[in-house]
Formats: structure tokens, sequence, C-alpha cells
């Protein structure tokens, strides 16, 4: 079943109550890290896993995710600016307990060369939805890892 989230802007994830971040270099320019992010939504499910489907809605104002298991968000993208920053907040979902998410994805300068990639997801929730959260923490940052591999890969054929 479908449910409303609280609308939230680009602060909650830095005031979110529940905040995971990951981090990976990717050997790519952030110029292509983002067209990848933000406007080649048909490839992630090619490298991100988890995601069945992603196309745009509202123009490209929004976003409609389908993941494994049959898990669903309808989202806003609240920040879209190239080669730095996309994120965006989850509007809808039957995820149960839920009751405001977003995910921002941050780009810099690697030390290494290519792309710093930060991922974080912000969540408000009830106990449980946190705590199953913070358990799953090993599982979605090995998830980020992995789809990150595939994305430089994909990058650099």
């Amino acid at each position: 079943m479908a449910r409303q989230l609280r609308p939230v802007v680009l602060d909650f994830a830095d005031t979110a109550p529940l905040r995971l971040s990951f981090t990976a270099d990717v050997g790519a320019t952030a110029a292509r890290v983002y067209t990848a992010l933000a406007d080649e939504l048909e490839t992630w499910p090619c490298w991100f896993t988890a995601v069945t489907e992603l196309r745009p809605t509202e123009g490209g104002k929004g976003r409609a995710v389908r993941l494994k298991g049959g898990g669903f968000f309808d989202e806003t993208v609240l920040a879209a600016l190239p080669a730095e920053r996309y994120a965006y907040r989850i509007d809808r979902t039957n995820a149960p307990g839920v009751r405001a998410m977003m995910e921002d994805w941050n780009l810099a300068s690697s030390p290494a060369g290519g792309t710093r990639v930060r991922w974080t997801m912000a969540v408000d929730g009830s106990p449980v939805v946190r705590a199953v959260f913070r358990l799953g923490r090993p599982g979605l940052a090995a998830s980020f890892r992995d789809a990150m591999r595939r994305l430089e890969r994909r990058l650099n054929p």
C-alpha cells in the first residue's frame, strides 16, 4: 500500500534523525558521473542492481523507482547541480514505517583522480525503521560500493 511521506527540503540531509553516508572514488569526471546519475536514469538498473526500473516523471522534476522485491519510490528532485550534487526526496513509497526520506549524491574531485562520490540517505521513521536501516548499513555499504564499481566500468568501457 502506497503512503505519502512528509515533504522535506535539502537541509534534511544534515538534520534527519538517521543519516547514512557512503563514499567511493570513481575513475571518471564529475560531469560524466553526474550525467549517469541525473540524465541517464534508464541505465541505473545496469549499475545499481537493487533498482529494477527508473524513469523520469513530471518533465524530469520527479522520478519513479522500482526496486527488487517490489518496493517503490515516487520522488521529487530537490537539487540538480551538474558535476556537483543530485538530491531527491521520496514522496510516496510502500515501505512501512518511513515518515520522510531523501537521498543526496555529492560529487567532488578525488585525490586519486576522478570523482569522489558521497551518497547520503536521510531518514525519519519509526524506531523499528531506524533500527532496520542501522542494521542494514553494512549491506547498503556493500551495495553502494558494488554500484560504484559497476558505474566506473560502465563509464570506462
